[in-house]
């Protein structure tokens, strides 16, 4: 990350950003987390209290707003399922699209399959109503099939979408990574990449492999964790998933962050209507394992795409320090902590908050700022570095490259809060509290030598049995804003900051 091999990469994919469609999975609500709302109006962080979903767009608005001209825009759909879309629709209207216009955001909902009981495919039946069949999510496979069936690739199609790139529900980190994923595919002429991350042998998460079947022919595609470690013991490794001499498992981690080219992919979701191979995972109840210990359905995953290329498509991957694009929320403060114990990353609330900021400041720290490691804490037994807090908006700077041309010099304490909006410029700031610079529209802020010391902000630990909203208990600590300085400016013109 940061090399400039990655900033060549990330150039190409500014090239054709303006000409790429986005899709984010948002199928889930967050009960896993202890949430009960959809995860996608989740905050990212504490310093701003920005959601999942306007963080999403902000970066899809300062894409555009770096590579649209004539009133162009980019499209953005949304895949939802029975449990989120009503209150996804409403969420978006309350808030009015975060900015986006209802002629590039595109909300499409997810169907139900039958559930069933044994291996003869009987379907299971509602416990409170005999009549009805009892129903489960397919999976998120759907998605191909429900951009076909809404017209939404033909439609792309036409406006000269080149590329479609899909992202999860709770991982910020994603579009740090995706301008120089899509510089990859351009270069490569891929028609399908995904982005990977380093994989901790034996980690719950798919890893990348090539296979090769009987008659010589190859597919690299992912194979889900469970099936991966089974499948090298049967064939080239009897050991199984263990690592390699980097200390991680030769296989690349999956993270479901896709870049397909349009064209190919349009050709292909024309022969196959979009479907998806589909797979049964259940438990069983007998010795036969005929029975099913509960109600099981057919699913489809999204990242089995390749098995629908034909034969000659270039399939790759992209792999990414996973520092800059990988921290899901997913899991529950027991669990992560389960996870934390066991030496496996814990994916919390906590987690994704503190990665979003330590990755905010190591890239100024690559652009030459000096910038302090803050103390390690271990909220509800999840060890994080919650400082300092460092806030870098998409419409500061989409990309490496521009945040380098943004920044010389200065400092940020390990105690200390910023967050950075808009057009601004960084030249030797040194900062030891809290500091928002906020210029609006073509508004300028250029910062040039300030010296900011104040009392801050600090995230303290919730004390026991403190009441708290679930956003916050989540996270088992608060945000305390004791003092701060804020720059906001919207008159269009350029105001030079010094001591």
């Amino acid at each position: 990350a940061g090399s400039p091999a990655f900033l060549a990469f990330e150039k190409a994919g500014m090239d054709v950003v303006g000409q790429t469609a986005f899709v984010l999975v948002a199928g889930g609500l967050g009960e896993r987390l202890g949430y009960n709302g959809i995860k996608i109006a989740l905050p990212v962080d504490s310093v701003t209290g920005k959601s999942f979903m306007q963080w999403y767009a902000e970066y899809i608005l300062a894409f555009q707003a770096r590579a649209c001209r004539g009133g162009k825009v980019i499209h953005l759909a949304i895949m939802t399922s029975d449990d989120t879309h009503a209150k996804t629709v409403d969420f978006l209207s309350k808030n009015a699209n975060f900015g986006l216009k209802d002629e590039q955001l595109h909300v499409m909902k997810q169907e139900k399959v039958p559930s069933l009981v044994d291996n003869s495919a009987r379907f299971a039946l509602e416990s409170k109503d005999a009549y009805s069949l009892e129903t489960k999510p397919h999976g998120h496979g759907d998605v191909h099939s429900l951009l076909y069936h809404t017209g939404l690739v033909q439609q792309w199609k036409k406006l000269g979408v080149k590329y479609v790139a899909f992202f999860q529900d709770t991982n910020a980190l994603t579009f740090r990574a995706l301008p120089a994923v899509l510089g990859v595919s351009v270069k490569n002429h891929f028609d399908y990449n995904s982005l990977t991350v380093p994989r901790k042998a034996g980690e719950a998460v798919g890893g990348i492999a090539k296979l090769t079947r009987t008659d010589g022919t190859t597919m690299t595609l992912n194979v889900e964790y469970n099936q991966l470690d089974p499948l090298l013991r049967a064939t080239v490794n009897e050991k199984g998933d263990v690592p390699d001499e980097t200390g991680n498992s030769p296989f690349p981690g999956n993270i479901n962050v896709l870049v397909l080219e349009l064209t190919s992919y349009h050709k292909t979701l024309e022969a196959t209507d979009g479907l998806m191979p589909e797979f049964v995972n259940p438990k069983y109840k007998d010795k036969e394992k005929e029975k099913f210990t509960k109600p099981t359905r057919l699913e489809c995953m999204m990242q089995d795409y390749p098995k629908l290329l034909p034969s000659g498509s270039k399939v790759g991957f992209t792999q990414i320090d996973r520092w800059l694009c990988f921290s899901p929320v997913k899991n529950n403060v027991e669990d992560a902590a389960k996870k934390a114990a066991a030496g496996t990353p814990p994916e919390s609330a906590s987690t994704g908050e503190a990665d979003m900021y330590n990755a905010s400041a190591e890239m100024l720290r690559r652009a030459g700022m000096n910038v302090e490691y803050g103390p390690k804490a271990e909220p509800l037994g999840i060890p994080v570095t919650l400082g300092p807090q460092v806030h870098l908006a998409p419409s500061f700077a989409t990309t490496w490259f521009e945040l380098m041309k943004k920044v010389k010099g200065g400092s940020i304490s390990a105690t200390s809060s910023l967050v950075v909006e808009g057009d601004c410029n960084l030249k030797n700031l040194e900062l030891d509290g809290a500091l928002v610079l906020k210029p609006c529209g073509k508004t300028v802020v250029k910062i040039d030598g300030l010296r900011e010391s104040n009392k801050g902000w600090e995230l303290v630990p919730l004390e026991k049995g403190e009441k708290a909203p679930e956003e916050i208990a989540m996270r088992g600590y608060k945000l305390v804003q004791k003092w701060s300085r804020t720059l906001a400016y919207a008159d269009g013109k350029e105001h030079t900051i010094k001591q």
